[in-house]
């Protein structure tokens, strides 16, 4: 897994050289859209506790909420890097009359694990607390994650129903619960990177230590560790091609929901790299908005 940070930071790279305006995504989203910039949702300054909600025009009573999570080796990007390359996607999403929200986390360089799962819970405990506010209905909340904001997005429905307490920071509310989860091709093994014997690979930065050094960390950091038969439905996607993250991840989590009799679907994307475009393809996205209506209904 060695390739993957220069491959992320030529993405950030571009992303952020071809934008130049406060959201460089809101385009993507249908007219009308109204946008939330920036809020925090940790009362503090950090630039990596804000995140952004998008709501559909003339939204009434309460509206269900995808909670997106970026991708980026836990090292790089941002709220806006996966909307770039998914823009029919959020914009169906939307114009569906969902809201979206997409949520910024620590890097594994600014703060090891679990810090990223305890910013991603207390992201989406802060949408709950504050649903009221936006319109959000609090019993139809789904995540969907990218590469690394997959395995986060898997970990924090897997993990959820098991309590796990260091994925919490002191003081978050855990009232809330994950409906559905859609998982776009990210890790749910650590043990299975390539790079497991290399301390300075994506997967050692994010929990400190090689993972085959420290296997317990691995073990604690990994989405396949929490499976058990309470957990909410999945749609896995992964590309038939990926260099990145072998689709023996996606396989594998199946296999585990599929042994505990936890409704999901697998859908390889065939030629498809580790990101891009094709998963934007109309094939997908038929998949993935079935997917969400039926369980957010």
């Amino acid at each position: 897994m060695k390739k993957v940070i220069p491959a992320f930071l030529l993405f950030s790279i571009f992303a952020t050289s071809c934008f130049s305006q406060t959201n460089p995504v809101i385009d993507a989203f249908p007219p009308g859209t109204l946008l939330k910039a920036n809020i925090p949702y940790n009362n503090d300054t950090l630039q990596k506790h804000l995140l952004d909600i998008y709501l559909p025009t003339n939204a009434k009573g309460k509206i269900p909420l995808v909670i997106l999570i970026h991708g980026g080796g836990w090292l790089v990007n941002d709220k806006y890097a996966d909307i770039g390359y998914m823009r029919k996607t959020v914009a169906e999403i939307v114009s569906s009359g969902f809201a979206l929200a997409s949520i910024d986390y620590r890097f594994s360089t600014q703060a090891v694990f679990p810090a990223q799962i305890q910013d991603c819970n207390r992201a989406v405990s802060f949408l709950y607390d504050n649903a009221g506010k936006y319109g959000f209905d609090t019993k139809r909340f789904a995540v969907m994650g990218f590469s690394a904001g997959g395995h986060l997005a898997s970990l924090l429905g897997l993990s959820k129903n098991n309590n796990v307490e260091k994925f919490f920071m002191p003081g978050t509310n855990k009232s809330f619960s994950i409906k559905a989860v859609v998982d776009f091709y990210g890790p749910t093994d650590l043990i299975l990177f390539p790079g497991a014997e290399d301390e300075k690979s994506p997967e050692s930065i994010l929990i400190g230590a090689a993972p085959l050094v420290r296997p317990d960390l691995a073990k604690a950091a990994s989405p396949v560790t929490y499976v058990d038969k309470n957990d909410p439905p999945f749609l896995i996607i992964y590309g038939e091609k990926d260099q990145l993250v072998s689709p023996k991840q996606s396989r594998l989590l199946s296999s585990w929901l599929n042994v505990v009799g936890v409704p999901n679907e697998i859908i390889m994307v065939k030629d498809a790299p580790h990101f891009g475009a094709m998963f934007d393809a109309d094939s997908i996205r038929v998949k993935v908005m079935g997917f969400l209506k039926r369980e957010l209904r």
